[in-house]
């Protein structure tokens, strides 16, 4: 963690989750192989599937990426995750997104069968952390909770608002914090007034899509600023890569912040290799390996 500047390390925190992964498959042995599916040409996840395959890599994990035809039918894709439900061989299956307008990304997150759901996007898996099953979690839900232990802030009793309150992200953070022992107040774009939620508590985590949404008056002195937003603007002709959070401006106030790019975004990554273990660990148990 970089002190001088208030900067949650999200690199140095992956390193760490990848180095405890590959200790763990260094032990196993073959593992099965994760499965990456791009359904067409889609340039907007190939930065995300490159990393993913780094991680993989660095993790002792096997990475296959497929490429599926654009026109692919919905059937179609059912029928071969299904395949990859069967084969043992197959640890766990990536979906990548974004899919062709006529693909239904849920229906297919759906079939994947929850033991093999590293990404956490199965309904089954998400329903999981109402009871307190927070191990095959969302990635990037569980990157923000895991970059919130960082700081060493103890979780119960918590004070955390979180903005936003999508499926994957803002709905199940909140969820995972209740777990830990936090108490969470969602704010969403019907909030009336969601700086006078966050002005008093101890932690915000921010996942809008709004390119600096959070400012310095939006947070108490001292507090943590967990920013999940990715967004693209362009400055002086170049386009560069923000959050939702004013960085510069809120790391005068808070306590901790997570940068962007740098923060939130490669602990996702390495979360859901660390989900590849709890998947592991899961199909062995239910004697699939």
């Amino acid at each position: 963690m970089q002190n001088d500047h208030r900067l949650i390390d999200g690199v140095a925190v992956k390193k760490t989750i990848l180095a405890e992964v590959r200790a763990y498959t260094d032990a196993v042995g073959i593992m099965p192989r994760l499965v990456s599916i791009l359904i067409g040409d889609t340039a907007a996840a190939e930065v995300y599937v490159r990393n993913q395959a780094r991680a993989a890599e660095a993790a002792g994990l096997r990475f296959d990426q497929q490429v599926w035809p654009a026109d692919v039918t919905q059937e179609d894709c059912k029928q071969r995750i299904l395949a990859m439900n069967d084969d043992a061989d197959v640890l766990g299956i990536i979906l990548q997104r974004p899919v062709p307008d006529h693909i239904n990304v849920r229906s297919l997150q759906s079939a994947i069968h929850p033991l093999k759901d590293v990404e956490g996007m199965n309904p089954a898996s998400i329903g999981n952390i109402v009871y307190s099953d927070v191990a095959l979690a969302p990635c990037t839900a569980a990157a923000s909770v895991e970059l919130i232990k960082q700081t060493g802030l103890p979780m119960e009793g918590l004070e955390v608002v979180m903005i936003g309150h999508s499926e994957i992200v803002g709905k199940p953070a909140a969820m995972m914090l209740m777990a830990e022992g936090a108490t969470v107040t969602v704010c969403h774009h019907m909030t009336r007034s969601v700086a006078m939620h966050s002005r008093r508590a101890d932690v915000v985590v921010v996942a809008v899509g709004k390119a600096g949404l959070v400012g310095p008056d939006m947070i108490k002195p001292g507090a943590a600023v967990i920013d999940i937003g990715i967004n693209q603007i362009e400055e002086d002709g170049q386009f560069k890569i923000v959050g939702d959070v004013q960085t510069d401006a809120v790391k005068e106030v808070a306590g901790w912040v997570t940068p962007v790019p740098g923060g939130v975004g490669p602990v996702t990554v390495a979360i859901l290799m660390r989900n590849a273990v709890v998947a592991h660990k899961r199909q062995l148990a239910a004697g699939w390996l």
